[in-house]
């Protein structure tokens, strides 16, 4: 961690080396909640496996390139992701109007990873980051990182919060409208069951701010 500074080579190491893990335990679907490894390893990954993947922005990006009123759309992500221009290749596909303006934050996934949201550091390179963002006069922002959307209570001081999009929200839409589609939606929720490479102990502290753990997550060699 954090992917965003991962090589092209390493993201596509590590995405394959998870699949194959899912592969080994009969998953029916995977989602790639993660934007630098939709962005990175999903074109080149997709087809070799037996289950169904779901990446974060080929998802999304049919509904953000339609959204109403917005001509000029900001992405804020990780310098992999930013890097990959794959936003805007996806937007162009169904809106080649849409205005796009992609912008790397390098520094806000450790400022959520390790609870420095409210030290005044990180509320600086918050707003530098949301002043670059500003010159462009955005219509929304979509914060294309999985980390970004918890730093809200610092962003909605420098903008309004409906100017920003979480694109979770979209994705969860969409792979549920899917799997009804193909029938393979379970709409009885059964047990749930984490896995980590590494430091299962970080891994349940970090993820109280969005999941309370019940027990420590299961180590793997993958």
């Amino acid at each position: 961690m954090p992917y965003g500074e991962k090589t092209e080579a390493q993201l596509i190491e590590f995405a394959d080396k998870i699949f194959k893990f899912f592969e080994s335990k009969n998953a029916k679907a995977v989602v790639m909640a993660c934007n630098t490894t939709s962005a990175i390893t999903y074109e080149k990954l997709k087809d070799n496996y037996n289950f169904k993947i779901y990446p974060i922005i080929q998802s999304v990006c049919s509904t953000l390139a339609k959204l109403e009123g917005v001509n000029k759309l900001g992405i804020i992500a990780t310098p992999a992701t930013i890097n990959s221009h794959s936003y805007s290749k996806e937007i162009f596909k169904y809106n080649k109007n849409m205005q796009v303006f992609e912008l790397a934050a390098p520094n806000w996934v450790r400022i959520v990873e390790e609870h420095r949201i409210t030290q005044p550091q990180s509320i600086i390179q918050i707003e530098e980051i949301l002043d670059i963002m500003n010159n462009f006069a955005p219509d929304k922002i979509v914060l294309a990182c999985t980390h970004y959307p918890y730093l809200m209570s610092v962003l909605k001081k420098f903008m309004p919060e409906n100017k920003f999009i979480d694109p979770s929200l979209y994705f969860a839409k969409n792979i549920k409208e899917d799997l009804t589609n193909l029938n393979l939606l379970n709409n009885k929720f059964e047990y749930e069951k984490f896995y980590v490479s590494s430091n299962p102990e970080n891994f349940k502290t970090a993820s109280a701010l969005f999941y309370k753990l019940d027990e420590l997550p299961e180590i793997i060699n993958l």
